[in-house]
């Protein structure tokens, strides 16, 4: 088994499917088989890579309601973060990130390995390496859909993402664990300084630990 983020959040009872469907089913099995057979976080990445591919390129499998903007999302400026499916064990989440024309998020982690994948808009990616008492822009690149990146803590997990299009941008994200309710970071632009994050999701609640 490769490895996970450790967290401290409290099981579920079982697994959660926002979105069941047997595509976003078989989708996580292949998963599942992927990460079985690895022996690192970069061998899972690799080894889930061509389903992933396929899935953003499934037409119409994801429903409006899993596209939408969300006006008091905490995350602000109407960027809605949908959960499709998370483990009970807190180790694996897919979710889209909705945001709209003319938003971004700020610039923030995942503490976990996955793949970020383009299916609806245009955006912007910048990834930033935090210093000491800075923040240093390593890379910026646009995106159409069909495109996707992998993250590998500790490089390439801090980004942040701006729409581009004139349309709402919608990205799929495969993530190692429950990715809204885990306790991350955001950076500030001007020193780098990391403050506590948790994203939450529309959909769905986070269990509050227990202690």
């Amino acid at each position: 088994m490769c490895d996970v983020h450790d967290h401290d959040l409290e099981p579920l009872e079982h697994d959660e499917w926002l979105l069941d469907t047997p595509l976003v089913r078989a989708f996580v099995d292949d998963v599942r088989g992927a990460i079985a057979r690895s022996a690192s976080a970069e061998e899972a990445c690799r080894l889930v890579e061509p389903a992933f591919r396929r899935l953003l390129a499934t037409p119409d499998w994801l429903p409006a309601a899993f596209q939408e903007d969300a006006p008091d999302s905490g995350m602000g400026g109407g960027i809605g973060q949908w959960l499709l499916f998370r483990a009970a064990d807190r180790s694996l989440c897919l979710f889209s990130l909705v945001v709209p024309p003319g938003s971004m998020t700020p610039v923030h982690d995942h503490l976990a390995w996955g793949l970020v994948g383009l299916y609806r808009g245009n955006q912007d990616e910048e990834f930033y390496e935090p210093g000491d008492g800075r923040l240093d822009l390593v890379r910026q690149r646009p995106l159409e859909p069909g495109d996707y990146y992998v993250l590998l803590p500790p490089r390439d997990d801090v980004h942040r993402v701006r729409t581009t299009s004139d349309v709402t941008s919608v990205s799929i994200h495969l993530l190692a664990n429950d990715t809204g309710c885990v306790l991350r970071h955001t950076f500030d632009e001007e020193t780098g300084e990391a403050r506590p994050f948790r994203s939450g999701y529309v959909n769905a609640e986070c269990v509050e630990t227990g202690g």
